[in-house]
């Protein structure tokens, strides 16, 4: 493999033409012979991901067929909403607007993501604005750990290094969100007889950069096998708006705008797939290296990561774990 790998475009080339028609008719037989169901429930989040997934999903299944759900919060990006409603308007797919701030107010989300917070900054208040970021992996120390970053009212920002407690406490709170969501997908799924499709890339979905049973749950999942970078690719073929094709990747989930490079992964989404692509290949470091101007060093260390967060978050992946193994059911295709 490595020999005749010559360039990044030879890593991570796509044929977008024939995927397109591939991931299509899968979508088709998956929709109708497996699950059985008239139509696809796609949470619209404004960005790159869900967007090539309501392209796709149009494409395989005619867009009177795909609802689209817009579920913002206060948290959002100011931007988040337009984003998604110009995505819908653009394929010609159905949405509906959840509004889901009542929702986690009920569950108590708010007051507890701040005294979460307030565990480590006393005088957060709730009209601070906050996130979480991960220091860097490739800077040598061999070992992770999480900040919380936070900005007054008056634009005052404070920076503190998590404790185990409060990280764990921040986490289940804003995992809140993603919960919602998905209730609320499955619930129009079930009203309309429709399957909800997940949105997760392969660098996502490899590094388990999701919630369990919330955006990690789905009745199918058609982008999970693509690199980021080729999500793009497909992006640009599949007419996605310019507007979101040029967004930067972004968690949409603090009320600070946060890349998901500084809260998860360890590198921006174009070198991290080369990465991951190395690995998943068993190509040398100093061949990545070349490539993404990192040196062999930082993409050994990208490496491990990998491995790590393949680890910590091998449950994500698994279905309810039995005391006792039951015969699987034969279903007649």
């Amino acid at each position: 493999m490595e020999k005749n790998v010559q360039s990044r475009k030879d890593f991570l080339d796509l044929d977008c033409e024939a995927e397109t028609n591939r991931i299509k008719h899968e979508i088709q037989h998956i929709i109708s012979k497996k699950l059985k169901k008239r139509g696809v429930v796609v949470g619209l989040s404004g960005g790159i991901d869900s967007s090539v997934t309501v392209a796709l999903c149009r494409q395989a299944i005619g867009n009177e067929r795909v609802l689209a759900l817009l579920m913002p919060e206060v948290h959002s990006s100011d931007d988040t909403l337009d984003l998604s409603r110009m995505v819908a308007d653009h394929f010609g797919v159905e949405f509906i607007y959840e509004e889901i701030t009542g929702i986690l107010e009920a569950f108590g989300f708010y007051k507890r993501y701040n005294a979460a917070v307030q565990s480590i900054i006393p005088e957060y208040g709730k009209d601070w604005k906050s996130k979480i970021v991960t220091s860097n992996i490739i800077d040598g120390r061999g070992f992770t750990f999480f900040t919380v970053v936070a900005k007054s009212p008056e634009g005052n920002e404070v920076k503190k290094r998590l404790d185990v407690k409060s990280y764990l406490s921040v986490v289940a709170a804003t995992n809140f969100k993603q919960r919602v969501r998905k209730t609320l997908e499955y619930y129009h799924a079930d009203r309309l007889n429709y399957a909800v499709a997940g949105t997760p890339n392969r660098l996502e979905y490899d590094q388990g950069f999701f919630v369990k049973n919330g955006d990690g749950a789905a009745d199918f999942k058609p982008i999970a096998h693509l690199y980021k970078s080729q999500v793009y690719k497909l992006a640009k073929y599949l007419g996605v708006p310019d507007e979101i094709i040029q967004r930067p990747p972004t968690t949409d989930t603090y009320s600070l705008s946060q890349d998901q490079d500084e809260f998860y992964f360890a590198l921006p989404y174009q070198k991290m797939d080369l990465c991951l692509y190395g690995k998943n290949n068993h190509i040398p470091a100093e061949t990545i290296a070349s490539l993404t101007g990192l040196t062999s060093e930082q993409v050994n260390s990208v490496y491990k990561d990998i491995d790590q967060k393949r680890s910590t978050t091998k449950y994500l992946h698994l279905p309810p774990v039995l005391v006792e193994k039951v015969p699987e059911i034969s279903y007649p295709l």
